[in-house]
């Protein structure tokens, strides 16, 4: 029945602030919620200073009014290594590339199929890399190898190749792992902190009859994961000051703070603490609660992009980590935190917010105060 009443701003505050006393008494848990992601950009910061399954996709535009041009990206595509998509000639092909977040792309000049076919002619192919991407190497390898198959089919013996590569980044040639790495390690505290929290202590409140004992105040279930959702909001907000500090004072990362990442800060909270609330609810024991839980999280650790691309995964693999929650989480994340993308980035903030209300929703469903 108080469920159905007005929700009260007091009771909740009353309840944050007892339930943050418990949370900083426990070191562990402040250890895995602040220390922890501080750690794993010190480690995997000093381990990368700078093989996909495929096929990758790449965005090209073929400038060329001939044929050699298009024959160049048909020869790419039967590699089955790459999967190459057209960008009209009418756009700016670099500014394509950073409004769609591409991590590779390929430039055809005009004067493709004229060079080529002139004896003595020279002409390059622009390779466009993304830092922080495995799949780049991969694309300018696989184009510099088709690039030498068109020069040995035209050239005579020991003349000059007609077709050369030369390469550019996508955004800026001074960006690099780190500064894709801060917003993943983000993405992953937003995860793991009130995931790994909520499903332990749904389950043990649960078993150890403390609901029930809630049941008895005037607070409300709803107002009691509310609070939970405002700690973790106030936690995460903590955690990515000092994530981005290290990676900006330790390591040069090169991130723009602007008003889009509060959304990420507020709606990944509110999904995973709805997430850590249901899993809990529903499982039998604490032993059994923790096994369902990390076999949710897990995969969304190493699937989603937090530690490498996702476009450096198996066709498959990347075809699961696109209905995984903690993917839109990072993806915006790098929208509006490296490429300045609002746009996608709205796209990202929508699926979290009604996966996050469908959770949430299911959360309060089957979260009992007193069991049958």
């Amino acid at each position: 029945m108080r469920d159905g009443t007005l929700i009260s701003f007091r009771r909740m505050v009353a309840d944050l602030q007892v339930f943050g006393k418990g949370y900083l008494r426990s070191r562990i848990g402040v250890f895995f919620a602040l220390v922890f992601p501080v750690i794993l950009i010190l480690l995997f910061g000093a381990i990368f200073a700078g093989g996909s399954s495929g096929p990758t996709q790449v965005y090209y535009q073929n400038n060329d009014s001939g044929p050699v041009g298009a024959q160049f990206v048909s020869a790419l595509n039967q590699t089955g290594v790459v999967q190459m998509v057209e960008v009209p000639t009418t756009v700016n092909f670099s500014s394509y590339l950073v409004s769609h977040s591409a991590g590779q792309g390929i430039l055809i000049p005009s004067d493709f199929s004229a060079e080529y076919a002139q004896p003595g002619g020279r002409v390059n192919v622009t390779v466009y890399e993304n830092p922080a991407s495995t799949t780049s190497d991969v694309v300018a390898g696989i184009t510099q190898e088709v690039i030498g198959e068109f020069n040995f089919e035209h050239a005579a013996p020991g003349a000059i190749p007609a077709l050369g590569i030369q390469t550019t980044t996508v955004v800026s040639s001074s960006y690099k792992y780190i500064d894709f790495l801060v917003p993943g390690l983000i993405g992953f505290s937003i995860l793991t902190s009130p995931m790994f929290a909520l499903v332990n202590i749904s389950s043990e409140y649960k078993r150890d009859k403390i609901f029930k004992q809630l049941s008895l105040t005037p607070l409300t279930k709803t107002e009691w994961l509310l609070s939970k959702i405002l700690w973790y909001v106030l936690l995460t907000t903590i955690s990515f000051f000092l994530m981005s500090a290290v990676g900006i004072y330790a390591f040069g990362a090169h991130i723009s703070f602007t008003w889009g990442i509060a959304p990420f800060l507020v709606l990944g909270p509110f999904m995973f603490v709805s997430l850590g609330m249901l899993v809990g609810t529903v499982s039998n024991s604490p032993e059994s609660a923790a096994v369902v839980g990390n076999l949710v999280t897990f995969p969304m650790m190493f699937l989603s992009g937090t530690f490498f691309p996702v476009s450096s995964m198996p066709t498959y693999l990347q075809n699961i980590a696109h209905v995984l929650p903690l993917y839109y989480v990072i993806a915006g994340l790098n929208n509006v935190m490296i490429y300045g993308n609002y746009g996608p980035a709205f796209g990202d903030l929508a699926v979290i917010l009604v996966a996050g209300v469908i959770i949430f929703g299911l959360a309060v469903r089957f979260f009992k105060w007193r069991e049958d």
